[in-house]
């Protein structure tokens, strides 16, 4: 058996074990989505996030990012996808309320962190009835609050900040404003996950806001922008990292990280078939080669979310908080 299929088919086998055991999987069939009550642009979050572009907002802003919420949600179910869906509050406004990866994740041992969110009037997002709608249906056991480092101006915006690799137990960042290192590597030691940590950079050398926009990672694979990284190091830390765990590198450029190719995320389907979502921009960016090895390790799902994208600066992968609990 020559290398090349050699790792397939240990692939294979851990995708078998990782199916039958929920505490190592690295993707979930049930998806938290909120739906935009007063959606904008924000005017806190774009001190750091390059991403967003205030010119885009129009009269129909808000009229437009719902309606591409909505058809999101639909895509989702249709391709078997579970959704909770959360109707967000319209008063107080919370225009980045769409993006609630970033203020909280669900575990398989019924354990949710709530995170440190770096601009003030994102903090409201944190409500208590939606931790209350969650567990009507899957079973919380425990919550740990990290909220109170805002005081102390330090941040880590959940699942932007943090890429999780479950199957491995290591967990990958980038080091910004929103996420600092010293709470990132103590929340990883608590949830027992290696903490891995990097620099990376945009084009004019500014510090990356999110980890989830330069780098996705599902089962078998990761997507990054190593063009992003300036040190030498780190890049040859994080492909040893990569090897070591049996992980093929997909490079996107950092032209293609601006488009949100980097922004994607593995879900489970029907018949848990493994879905990569990503947003109709991103998949637009990828070479035929790019598209084709992402398809070995599950089918592409690309949604059209511009408004969302231009004017809050986050992609699909943002509209998404995964569920791990288990299900009542």
């Amino acid at each position: 058996m020559t290398p090349k299929y050699f790792n397939q088919y240990c692939l294979n086998l851990l995708v078998t074990y990782c199916k039958f055991n929920p505490m190592l999987k690295q993707s979930t069939n049930n998806i938290m989505l909120v739906w935009p009550a007063s959606f904008g642009f924000n005017a806190e979050t774009a001190q750091n996030n390059a991403f967003q572009d205030k010119s885009a907002e129009q009269t129909d802003t808000l009229t437009k990012a719902r309606k591409e919420f909505d058809q999101f949600n639909v895509l989702l179910r249709r391709n078997g996808v579970k959704t909770i869906v959360i109707k967000d509050e319209e008063s107080p406004a919370m225009p980045d309320a769409v993006f609630p990866n970033n203020w909280v994740s669900f575990h398989p041992n019924g354990h949710v962190v709530l995170y440190p969110i770096f601009a003030k009037n994102r903090r409201k997002e944190k409500r208590q009835q939606i931790l209350d709608q969650i567990n009507e249906t899957f079973a919380i056991t425990k919550i740990t609050d990290l909220s109170h480092h805002e005081t102390k101006a330090h941040f880590l915006e959940g699942t932007g900040s943090m890429i999780f690799d479950h199957i491995n137990r290591k967990a990958y960042a980038c080091i910004s404003p929103r996420t600092d290192q010293v709470l990132f590597e103590k929340t990883c030691n608590q949830l027992d996950y290696e903490p891995i940590s990097f620099q990376s950079e945009d084009e004019s050398g500014q510090a990356i806001y999110h980890t989830n926009v330069m780098m996705a990672l599902g089962t078998g694979y990761v997507v990054i922008c190593l063009e992003s990284l300036p040190n030498q190091d780190d890049r040859e830390k994080l492909l040893t990292h990569f090897l070591n765990s049996g992980l093929e590198t997909i490079e996107i450029s950092h032209e293609q990280m601006n488009e949100f190719a980097g922004n994607m995320l593995e879900v489970l389907g029907t018949n848990d078939e493994e879905l990569i979502i990503c947003s109709q921009r991103a998949y637009d960016c990828l070479s035929p080669t790019q598209i084709a090895r992402l398809s070995q390790y599950g089918r592409l799902v690309a949604a059209a979310v511009p408004t969302i994208e231009s004017v809050g600066g986050g992609s699909v992968r943002c509209m998404m908080a995964e569920i791990f609990l288990p299900i009542k």
